[in-house]
């Protein structure tokens, strides 16, 4: 079976490199939607100017909405003209076109419904990365293991994608992040349908392009968002869709935690106040729920790591009839 395989380019200050980008398109790529996310370079224009590949259409944002939103108008024009998997590649030159068979082959043979790119894979692949930008990823990505549930995959903040679009179908794309954190909760999202995710290898590449990602900035507001969506999964797969030995394992770690804090603290202040010590057995008594506490909230992050899906969903979902009862919806 052949599969219809579409490309999706978020437009946004990329003009000097969105022509190259189209034009090293591989022929298996049946359609490429470059959504003009408010460009103040007009980058759509000039593609539809000087662009006479076929495949090629244009779509304008009136507004910006950030890279999540020009990629979720390109997802829904691809579900809207009948396409099989969803390429996602930046027009900034720094993902290589060449490598989309490499991303669409786990999806065609059933073994994943969405790969994303890594560049940690190969040693060799890190050696243009700025070190910065390699601690930082490698913090992100442990912090994103925790929220999203995927923990054999890296380099979260990774646009290069694909999706097979039975399973995009199943997303709510109006609930996804319009700007940088799309792509986490892009992978929240899909755990929560316990969909198959692949890391594919990739070098990494810096061209001439300025980010307007400032760190500073959004980091707090990364982290409070990786802790909601923690939470949520937590509570969608360890309470509301399952009750399950993972779901003991968080509960009383966090009961003999808040047990063991609470009375050691109580301890501490008494201590202080009278300025007689604590005994050892109230030491005991305050330690003992804490570290029994620590070890089932390890025991649960094991549960959680044994957990992450290994069948695809999107041959079944592929077969299913318009008549059928859907997924469970994705929190």
């Amino acid at each position: 079976m052949t599969h219809r395989v579409a490309v999706v380019i978020p437009s946004f200050k990329v003009r000097a490199h969105v022509m190259d980008v189209i034009a090293r398109m591989p022929p298996q790529v049946r359609r490429i939607y470059v959504v003009d996310d408010k460009c103040p370079q007009q980058s759509g224009q000039f593609v539809q100017e000087q662009c006479t590949d076929p495949r090629v259409r244009v779509i304008f944002h009136e507004q910006n909405q950030g890279v999540g939103g020009a990629v979720r108008t390109g997802y829904r024009a691809a579900l809207e003209e009948g396409m099989d998997i969803v390429v996602k590649v930046d027009g900034d030159g720094q993902m290589n076109p060449a490598l989309i068979p490499h991303f669409t082959r786990p999806i065609a043979r059933g073994k994943a419904d969405y790969t994303k790119g890594n560049r940690f894979y190969r040693p060799e692949s890190l050696k243009g990365m700025p070190p910065i930008r390699l601690f930082g990823n490698a913090a992100l990505s442990f912090v994103n293991k925790l929220s999203t549930g995927y923990w054999s995959i890296m380099d979260p903040t990774n646009g290069y994608t694909a999706i097979h679009t039975a399973v995009l179908r199943e997303l709510p794309l109006h609930k996804l992040e319009q700007r940088y954190f799309f792509e986490t909760d892009m992978l929240y999202h899909l755990n929560t349908m316990r969909a198959v995710v692949h890391d594919v290898p990739m070098d990494s590449v810096y061209a001439d392009e300025e980010s307007s990602l400032k760190v500073s900035k959004v980091l707090p507001e990364f982290m409070v968002k990786h802790v909601n969506r923690f939470f949520k999964r937590f509570v969608y797969l360890y309470l509301l869709r399952d009750f399950n030995l993972g779901s003991l394992y968080s509960l009383l770690g966090l009961l003999l935690c808040a047990l063991g804090v609470l009375f050691g603290g109580w301890q501490w202040l008494r201590s202080s106040m009278t300025g007689l010590p604590a005994t050892s057995g109230t030491v005991m008594l305050a330690a003992l729920p804490l570290i029994i506490g620590i070890q089932f909230l390890i025991a649960f992050l094991h549960h959680d790591v044994e957990r992450v899906p290994t069948e695809p969903l999107s041959l079944d979902l592929a077969d299913l009839d318009d008549d059928d009862a859907p997924l469970p919806p994705a929190a």
